[in-house]
């Protein structure tokens, strides 16, 4: 078995440099004028407004067959209804996909999303920029792994439409407590592994993308410093929800997709993105294999475990952070289209 610590050869340096000059050679040929002004806040508006219109179209096919699952809550059941719920969500992202991707002016410059099995169950992990990272990840692997389901704040359960959308489809909730909090009663801790325990035996009955955002929340250069990071375009990982989902069904997964993505003229915003002034998009993927006693230790009451998988983590948070410097270095001096 392949080491699990270091996973597949990252790129070359050399062969980074080729990607990002034939990147470059797309972006001065064929690129289309980036929207400004007026054109872009029109853009963006339409953008708003068929994201919302094709949510709105969506969800009432969902909500009625999620009714229908709520009512016979039993296994054979979910096991015909989440196929099409995954079917419905699938084809929601790739209505957003279609339209994000023609607005886009710069060629994105992905490698590694091939040799993926759509009826298989994944890990994800990527880190986190923006809320423009999920767009990203729905438009590299939509229809290559099956629908990417992914932790949210509780909180998010009563954004209107989609809060429920994401209840229908078992998006697990989770609360968030502070350290503080944790100190005081470590079993608010439990109860958010718990969730996610119940939320992957779900997952577990068909083909299904578990996403985590090891980090917890967006990066920036003020929460780097006040958590005082080791790295340099990333924040300390946490390792709770990876260890639980691996834990909890890591048997199932093929692999552990170690996604990075980077932006070279900087982190675009949701407003950025719907504008068609996203920039640059660079995306590294590779499979990783799961240790197989990581799918069996209990990372809650297992000291010796998590410190092996704190020390496999930080070894795959460090390639990544090298990575992004590489990508992000020679993105600042390829050509401007």
């Amino acid at each position: 078995m392949p080491n699990p610590s270091s996973g597949a050869p990252r790129a070359a340096p050399a062969a980074l440099s080729s990607a990002h000059e034939s990147a470059a050679r797309a972006r001065r040929h064929f690129a289309l004028p980036v929207p400004r002004g007026r054109l872009a806040w029109i853009t963006g508006v339409v953008s708003s407004v068929l994201l919302a219109a094709n949510t709105l179209f969506w969800c009432l096919l969902l909500f009625p067959i999620a009714l229908l699952k709520l009512a016979l809550p039993f296994a054979p059941v979910r096991r015909r209804i989440d196929p099409i719920l995954n079917a419905i969500a699938t084809a929601w992202v790739s209505c957003n996909t279609g339209w994000f991707a023609h607005i886009q002016p710069d060629p994105w410059d992905v490698q590694g999303n091939t040799g993926l099995r759509y009826a298989d169950w994944y890990l994800v992990n990527c880190n986190h920029q923006t809320w423009v990272d999920i767009f990203v990840l729905q438009r590299t692997l939509n229809r290559r792994i099956p629908l990417l389901k992914f932790f949210l704040k509780q909180q998010l359960i009563y954004v209107p439409v989609i809060g429920l959308a994401w209840w229908a489809l078992d998006f697990p909730f989770m609360k968030r407590h502070g350290k503080a909090a944790l100190r005081k009663n470590p079993d608010l801790g439990r109860q958010d592994q718990e969730a996610a325990r119940r939320a992957c035996a779900k997952f577990s009955l068909v083909p299904t993308s578990v996403m985590v955002f090891a980090e917890g929340t967006r990066f920036n250069e003020s929460k780097r410093a006040a958590q005082g990071s080791p790295y340099r375009h990333l924040l300390k990982p946490k390792a709770g929800g990876l260890a639980v989902s691996l834990n909890a069904m890591g048997a199932r997964f093929r692999s552990m997709i170690d996604a990075t993505i980077a932006y070279p003229e900087g982190a675009p915003s949701f407003w950025d993105f719907a504008c068609g002034r996203a920039g640059p998009v660079v995306v590294r993927m590779r499979q990783v294999p799961v240790p197989p006693a990581f799918c069996e230790a209990d990372y809650t009451r297992d000291k010796a475990f998590r410190t092996t998988f704190h020390q496999w983590l930080g070894q795959q948070w460090q390639a990544k952070d090298d990575e992004i410097e590489a990508l992000t270095a020679r993105g600042a001096n390829a050509p401007k289209s």
